[in-house]
């Protein structure tokens, strides 16, 4: 029989900001149904305006404290972009170095430590230590490796500090790297084994579907994450300096933060989003992972979002290994100095692939490198109007079938799949007082 629904989880468990599930349902039929982003609007943009182009990145990277060096990379690709920066190959090597390394620490902090009670049927990670030890080990293991890498080569892994317009401002020596490679090949057993963990609890999570339109960085060469052309799975592919072509902000009432929309009115980002665009750019290790848990692009399935993450996990740690033999061959000196920049007046743009997802930091500077403008675009923002969408298809195909409990449960998996780092979307509009 048709059946009510009362749903308020106030304030989401493991997910990082604040944000409230909301369902209603009378006589079967839903009313509302909506996740509430209650988080106070933070003031960035204003505040990176008046800036001189030295201290923008210092701090952008202080708007999340999981994805610092993704917003540092960010920030200072927009003052390299708006300058004529270039780099040299070993500066580059670098970058996609650190870059890779939060991807994978970032990935593994949330399939292990956020989804993976769900597989488990626990309620948070701190039972899983006493019943599954050697899966807790592993994580913490591999999320380590993270932390290694961006702390030699960025100076610290929150809020790093030696990566600048243009360049580095240090290297590490060759037996901080040769420490790197032990320690990352060190845990090539731990990589399969979280292949085996995830593919063993996919079943745990609903096999539910919701076509949706996806945005991501593309290359020709390479899996892109540090940079490329702006690929929509419905629009095409266009330049990332156009990115507002296929970006669109917009207000609702339920959220401080703006939610996104291009084709239709919402669109996604993120790791699913990411393999659905580039598959056939993962490298053999990643689609051999991808094959291994079922996972085949495209996938609509939002809550595929865990396994998208864990393919990547395996796609980039070969991708590091390669990339630290890479420098190992390297003649590091050059890209050790201070590159001798000379700030003239322009825009730049750079999207790089945060952990969770699409990242824009759009800068406008006057001639003296004082930043005029800003813009910045957070992967979470974009995809709170598509978790709307999804909870919305959701729930009326199971509200006969599954108790209020299961699907207030299902819809916690369902927030939590995307990653959310809600805080981190919620940027202050501009109002004008009349």
């Amino acid at each position: 029989m048709p059946k009510d629904l009362d749903i308020n989880i106030h304030h989401l468990t493991r997910v990082e900001g604040h944000g409230n599930i909301v369902v209603r349902a009378s006589d079967g039929q839903v009313e509302k149904c909506v996740l509430e982003i209650v988080e106070t609007p933070r003031v960035f943009e204003s505040m990176i305006e008046g800036l001189s182009w030295r201290d923008t990145a210092l701090l952008t990277c202080r708007i999340c404290g999981i994805c610092s060096v993704g917003h540092t990379t960010a920030s200072i690709r927009a003052t390299d972009d708006a300058f004529g920066l270039t780099l040299t190959p070993e500066a580059l090597a670098l970058r996609k170095l650190m870059l890779l390394a939060e991807e994978m620490q970032s990935h593994v902090l949330h399939v292990y430590f956020l989804a993976a009670p769900d597989g488990f049927d626990a309620p948070s990670v701190i039972p899983l230590a006493a019943s599954h030890p050697e899966v807790v080990k592993r994580a913490l293991r591999l999320k380590k490796l993270g932390n290694i890498i961006c702390e030699t080569v960025a100076g610290r892994h929150v809020h790093p500090i030696s990566m600048i317009p243009g360049g580095f401002t240090y290297v590490p020596p060759r037996e901080k790297l040769l420490a790197i490679k032990e320690y990352i090949e060190s845990l090539d057993a731990d990589i399969d084994a979280t292949v085996e963990t995830i593919a063993s609890m996919k079943d745990k999570f609903p096999d539910f579907q919701r076509e949706r339109e996806d945005l991501s960085l593309t290359r020709d060469d390479e899996y892109a994450f540090y940079d490329g052309d702006l690929k929509s799975s419905k629009a095409g592919v266009i330049d990332p300096h156009d990115y507002e072509q296929f970006i669109h902000e917009k207000c609702v009432e339920h959220s401080t933060s703006k939610h996104a929309y291009n084709v239709e009115d919402s669109l996604a980002v993120g790791a699913l989003a990411r393999f659905n665009n580039n598959y056939e750019k993962l490298n053999a290790r990643g689609k051999a992972a991808a094959e291994a848990i079922g996972l085949t692009a495209p996938c609509y399935n939002p809550y595929a979002n865990n396994f998208a993450q864990t393919v990547e996990i395996v796609h980039f740690y070969d991708e590091a290994v390669r990339l630290i033999n890479e420098l190992l061959e390297m003649d590091l000196s050059e890209a050790t100095l201070t590159p001798n920049v000379t700030p003239k007046a322009g825009r730049g743009v750079a999207l790089v692939e945060a952990p969770r997802g699409l990242l824009v930091h759009d800068y406008t500077y006057d001639e003296n490198g004082i930043c005029t403008k800003a813009n910045c675009v957070i992967p979470t923002g974009m995809n709170l109007g598509n978790i709307d969408r999804d909870m919305q298809k959701y729930v009326p195909e199971v509200i006969e079938r599954r108790s209020q409990d299961e699907i207030a449960h299902d819809l916690e998996m369902l927030v939590r799949a995307y990653d959310p780092c809600i805080s981190c979307s919620v940027h202050l509009l501009k109002v004008e007082w009349v």
